[in-house]
């Protein structure tokens, strides 16, 4: 593993057990094993090494958790693993549908697994350091900014996984699904996380957006 590999590990396992703002780049460097002059030759700052690390947590440990469980099983025909079965559902949307709407048990599945997903010690940590940042962002606007590529790809990323957006699809479109979802997502986190009895399941979801989208956008 070189030093640049090195310093994400530390960087994750530091954000994990730190946070966002109590992480020093001395912390990072003690636990990548590395000089500490080694974050500014291979990412420039602390917190773009943070970024990388924050990114490469959602994407492969809770994207693979959540698509994991949500994606289409192997007596179905589907992929084995948890980063296949993201891929799988994205590039295939109609494995994943009937009629052409969203199999709502995979929806259902899905959002199960968000809340299951908090009994996991280190995506916990990831979602309060996630909720850390968001309220960095008030004063600290720079922050933000370098992370609207990661929110994008968030958006993306969750139109596919719970919307059934296919690749070809419309990126106006997905950018609309994707930006209802992570709005969704946060909320539904929050609530497994600081009032769990109060938090929707996936069923109470399915049912409560047919619901709304009944009264403001009735069917002709």
């Amino acid at each position: 593993m070189g030093n640049r590999e090195a310093l994400v590990d530390g960087a994750k396992e530091c954000l994990l057990a730190k946070g966002y703002s109590r992480t020093t780049a001395r912390d990072i460097a003690t636990a990548a094993g590395v000089s500490l002059a080694a974050i500014g030759y291979h990412f420039g700052s602390k917190d773009v090494l943070l970024n990388e690390a924050l990114r490469e947590l959602l994407i492969h440990e809770w994207a693979a958790e959540v698509g994991g469980a949500a994606g289409p099983n192997e007596a179905a025909g589907g992929p084995r693993d948890a980063d296949a079965a993201v891929a799988y559902a994205a590039a295939d949307p109609g494995s994943a549908t009937a009629g052409g709407v969203v199999a709502r048990e995979r929806f259902v599945a899905a959002w199960g697994q968000v809340a299951g997903s908090l009994e996991n010690p280190r995506l916990r940590a990831l979602w309060a350091a996630q909720f850390e940042v968001l309220s960095l962002g008030a004063t600290m606007p720079e922050l933000v900014s370098d992370l609207s590529m990661m929110q994008f790809e968030a958006r993306e990323g969750l139109a596919q996984l719970f919307g059934g957006v296919g690749p070809a699809a419309d990126p106006e479109q997905v950018e609309e699904i994707g930006t209802l979802l992570q709005a969704i997502l946060l909320g539904v986190v929050a609530l497994n996380m600081f009032d769990p009895g109060s938090a929707p399941t996936g069923d109470q979801l399915a049912r409560s957006l047919r619901t709304l989208a009944d009264r403001v956008s009735p069917s002709a």
